[in-house]
């Protein structure tokens, strides 16, 4: 058994089994203006200090639409960059021939490779304890820098100012806050009642963040300016739930929730004030990517080798794409111009490639050892939350 393992394993151990949702606002905390489930748009604002306002109301990812891409990035090369944790390496592939055009090291045991907040910089996050790290990669040319290490970089973002990355310590339960500019540590929260802390989204005004608690089958709230948590959620679908993958909807009315044991997306307000639904996807329900005309989202479902595609408007299933053949699909994202979906196979060292318009198996690469957040590039937008493409 790994560290990792055993500090994960121990975590669990230690969270009560008795505490429940905390869906109550504490006192003084404002609601969130408009209906959350449904109706006329939620009212967004005011955002939180720093954050870019929105080109389009209604529409947080609006700015990235079908090749939407800001002139900072239009001349980089186009790439999809594979990290496999496994063999420790990340291979990169030609977008235009499925062709693997290098492959180096990324670092021990790479997770996800990460845009930067300014769109500059790939960073590969290697999370084995104790000796992870970040690996800078220009985005421009695709040419990797040298290895920084960190502890415990198991997932990577950023504030929504873009002032400081977000190091999420999984192993440790531990959010750490470094200075962008000079990656010196600027401050660290640990939550013990979050064992695997992991995925994360912001809600539309940027004020709230929603963390999945993947070892502890709950949620956890918190305000992005303080930290302080503002409420948490044992999930219901099941008693030993995975929750992975947390998205924000394009129009922020609710944030979608991802879990592997579950078989589904979990649904929230978009204020995360309540839990308002769930939708049955299928088996290993992992990641949650959006269609670039905002009106889909694609889950992939890694235990079954199939993805979920979901109407976004009706917040219901409506169709189910399978591999042929079987595979695991994990993290990827979408083509600039949202034609294509890449995905990592995590447990086949394979990728996929489908169709969007109809999830047809376009590809299916070979890779390294234990494929898992690839990273499509370059990707419309104009700035970037973290992940393998939170970019807004």
């Amino acid at each position: 058994m790994t560290p990792r393992s055993l500090l994960a394993l121990s975590s669990a151990l230690l969270l009560s089994a008795g505490l429940m949702a905390c869906t109550d606002r504490p006192p003084g905390e404002e609601a969130l203006t408009g209906p959350s489930d449904g109706g006329p748009a939620r009212t967004i604002g005011p955002l939180v200090t720093g954050m870019p306002a929105y080109p389009t109301p209604g529409d947080v990812y609006a700015a990235a639409g079908p090749d939407k891409l800001v002139p900072r990035v239009r001349d980089d090369r186009p790439l999809v960059y594979v990290p496999n944790t496994k063999s420790n390496d990340v291979w990169v592939i030609d977008p235009a021939t499925y062709q693997v055009v290098r492959k180096f090291p990324g670092g021990p045991e790479p997770q996800h490779v990460v845009p930067s907040y300014d769109l500059r910089t790939l960073y590969v996050a290697s999370s084995q304890i104790p000796n992870g790290g970040l690996v800078p990669i220009d985005a421009r040319t695709g040419e990797p820098g040298r290895f920084r290490k960190l502890e415990d970089v198991y997932n990577l973002y950023f504030t929504p100012d873009g002032k400081q990355a977000i190091v999420v310590a999984e192993a440790y339960q531990r959010l750490d806050f470094y200075d962008v500019a000079t990656w010196q540590r600027a401050r660290s929260v640990r939550f013990p009642e979050c064992g695997g802390i992991n995925h994360m989204d912001y809600s539309a005004d940027g004020r709230t963040m929603l963390f999945s608690c993947e070892f502890a089958n709950r949620m956890l709230v918190l305000d992005t300016t303080t930290l302080r948590k503002v409420r948490e959620f044992r999930l219901t679908e099941t008693s030993d739930g995975m929750p992975q993958d947390t998205r924000l909807t394009p129009d922020g009315q609710h944030f979608l929730v991802a879990d592997m044991r579950a078989n589904g997306v979990y649904v929230f307000d978009g204020g995360a004030t309540r839990q308002t639904g769930f939708i049955r996807t299928g088996r290993g329900a992992h990641g949650i990517y959006f269609s670039r005309d905002a009106r889909h989202a694609y889950v992939t479902n890694r235990d079954e080798g199939s993805v979920t595609v979901l109407d976004l408007p009706g917040l219901r299933s409506t169709a189910t794409w399978r591999i042929p053949g079987g595979g695991s699909p994990d993290m990827g994202g979408l083509s600039s111009d949202g034609k294509r979906l890449w995905l990592s196979g995590r447990y086949h060292d394979e990728v996929y490639v489908l169709s969007t318009e109809n999830g047809q198996l376009l590809a299916r690469i070979p890779v390294g050892r234990g494929p898992h957040g690839l990273t499509v590039w370059p990707q419309p937008g104009r700035y970037s939350l973290g992940h393998t493409g939170n970019i807004r």
